[in-house]
């Protein structure tokens, strides 16, 4: 049986790090695009990095970005893969109020890059595409779960550049025949997560003020209500996606919500770092128990100009055609974060 080749743009990143350890284990032949900076940027694939002249190599990096048209297209002419996962992407929400035309670029452009890329080189009847999309794309939804017929109402630059590449991959699919596939996938955490991002952050920032590293924790908005999971079970839904007998439109979620408050308490139980919550709005407070001092406080900097208050995911159709299912919950999640 010929090895199958995958393309990953977005490999350095935490899903795409995840995704080429599983394709690896599948005995796939992994490319990756890094892009090129003065320092390395490796650290999440430094394990499974190779010999450059191991003849047993599997993971193959290639120096490039997605906001480089040409670069593109020459690596799927060269590398002719089966597969191609889009992970590449300027993924912070708040950032995308900053930067909103970069994050346009990467974000939209750099998927209509890779299909058109495809459509170019005549690999149609050969590639078969998978877009990540994001459940920032439902952003004010009122529905009590969100699903694969649920309207999309962006609050971000970021949500609606996603929304972009999905419709994207949606009219490529159907206009030229080729498999491409969106998964719509709710928050997955991780050890590997950037410490940008919240969860991360609460995880590392506790940590950090219970050793005496640090006094205090900044946060926004602690009521913001998320879907979270493990980004271990989402990568595999992703080939799970490509594997199906047509493409289509995916959903991955646990279905089960909690809120930022909810995660700090979780992890404070975990650590044995007891904390009591005073005020309210901007002036609300998390208190060490031990040290009666205020370890948390709400800052107007963390919340976004649009804020997303809630997020929840109905991945039925995933968990019944695709045999999908998340292993991990928001506990033994939890405790993967703070044990690595």
């Amino acid at each position: 049986m010929k090895t199958k080749k995958a393309l990953i743009f977005g490999i350095t990143g935490q899903d795409g790090s995840y995704l080429s350890e599983f394709l690896i284990k599948k005995k796939y032949e992994v490319h990756g695009v890094v892009r090129r900076a003065s320092s390395f940027n490796t650290q999440r694939i430094d394990h499974i990095y190779q010999d450059p002249f191991d003849k047993n190599k599997k993971l193959f990096l290639h120096y490039g970005d997605i906001t480089d048209s040409l670069l593109v297209i020459k690596l799927i002419n060269i590398i002719k893969p089966n597969e191609i996962y889009n992970l590449a992407a300027q993924s912070h929400v708040q950032v995308s109020f900053d930067n909103p035309e970069y994050t346009s670029n990467v974000d939209a452009i750099g998927c209509l890059r890779i299909l058109d890329s495809i459509k170019s080189a005549n690999l149609i009847n050969k590639t078969k595409f998978y877009q990540a999309g994001t459940s920032e794309m439902y952003g004010a939804t009122k529905d009590k779960f969100q699903n694969e017929k649920s309207l999309f109402m962006p609050q971000s630059p970021y949500a609606a550049s996603k929304i972009y590449a999905h419709w994207m991959t949606k009219i490529y699919r159907e206009s030229y025949g080729i498999f491409a596939s969106n998964g719509i996938l709710f928050n997955h955490e991780s050890p590997r997560r950037g410490e940008t991002f919240v969860t991360q952050k609460i995880v590392k920032g506790l940590k950090q003020i219970k050793s005496g590293e640090k006094n205090k924790l900044y946060l926004g908005n602690l009521y913001s209500i998320r879907d979270w999971g493990h980004a271990k079970d989402y990568v595999e839904g992703m080939w799970k996606i490509l594997q199906y007998k047509k493409p289509d439109d995916w959903v991955l979620a646990t279905g089960q919500i909690c809120s930022v408050k909810e995660f700090v308490n979780k992890i404070c139980i975990k650590l044995n770092f007891p904390i009591i919550w005073k005020g309210n709005g901007l002036k609300e407070k998390g208190i060490s128990k031990i040290t009666k001092k205020p370890i948390i406080e709400i800052s107007k900097k963390y919340f976004r100009p649009l804020d997303v208050v809630y997020l929840r995911g109905n991945s039925k159709k995933a968990r019944l055609k695709l045999g999908w299912k998340p292993k991990y919950n928001l506990d033994s999640l939890i405790e993967d974060m703070l044990e690595n």
